[in-house]
């Protein structure tokens, strides 16, 4: 699983592979609010321009961003851009392209996808475009994208995830494999570029590959849903991480 968004009740959720399989279903809590279940229908495929499953390079999904009136956007590492799922058995469409999405490696292009209150998207690479330092926050304001600002990078993560909370910050998820396991960071962004928080960094192996984060908030504040990739693998899981987040 490379995504995940939660509905206000923390229950409900979405949640998308990286092989372009996506799944509605409902977290099962107990009465202190910890994960101890999941109920979800059988997957369903996304579908091409011309109705057919997605198939090869083009099949690599990873970022999810669900806006307040339903609207689905999908983000895509493989052949990199981003796309809009169409409405009432409509086909998908794909979004404009930002001259930087054709410059964005092999396997670290856009990872993370997130929509604010006002259905602005952002995105992010996994890493920085080969002869840059930082990372471009890309936003699209519905007709085109713009660099919103520059991140810098280091410590060995990468980008994984991101989410626009309902304190209207960016929240930033990312990722380092060791070796041994991974680490994983999440960062609070005000919109503007300012305001940078770590939030959490873990110790390897605390958490298996977080690659999506959903942002909340309920009676007690702020909390941050996180789910694991498996990346097919037997000796992995996919996990459902929870975190309450400080104000």
């Amino acid at each position: 699983m490379s995504a995940i968004e939660m509905a206000d009740d923390g229950l409900s959720f979405t949640a998308m592979s990286d092989r372009s399989a996506i799944v509605s279903g409902r977290l099962l809590r107990d009465e202190a609010g910890a994960v101890i279940g999941v109920v979800t229908p059988k997957a369903d495929r996304l579908l091409d321009r011309g109705g057919d499953p997605l198939q090869g390079k083009r099949a690599d999904s990873e970022g999810l961003a669900i806006a307040a009136d339903g609207r689905v956007w999908i983000s895509f590492e493989g052949d990199t851009r981003v796309r809009q799922q169409g409405r009432d058995g409509r086909l998908p469409f794909l979004l404009p392209e930002h001259p930087d999405f054709a410059r964005m490696r092999d396997n670290g292009g856009l990872e993370a996808l997130a929509v604010d209150a006002e259905n602005r998207l952002y995105t992010l690479a996994e890493r920085p475009i080969p002869g840059e330092r930082d990372l471009a926050l890309h936003r699209f304001d519905g007709h085109r994208w713009e660099i919103a600002f520059r991140l810098p990078v280091g410590d060995g993560f990468s980008v994984s995830g991101a989410d626009i909370g309902p304190d209207g910050r960016l929240y930033l998820l990312e990722r380092d494999f060791t070796g041994l396991g991974f680490r994983s960071r999440l960062r609070r962004i005000d919109l503007d570029g300012t305001g940078e928080t770590v939030l959490l960094t873990t110790a390897t192996g605390t958490h298996d590959n977080l690659e999506g984060v959903a942002i909340w908030q309920d009676a007690q504040g702020l909390r941050a849903t996180m789910i694991a990739d498996d990346n097919g693998f037997f000796f992995q899981e996919t996990q459902i991480v929870d975190y309450r987040l400080p104000d």
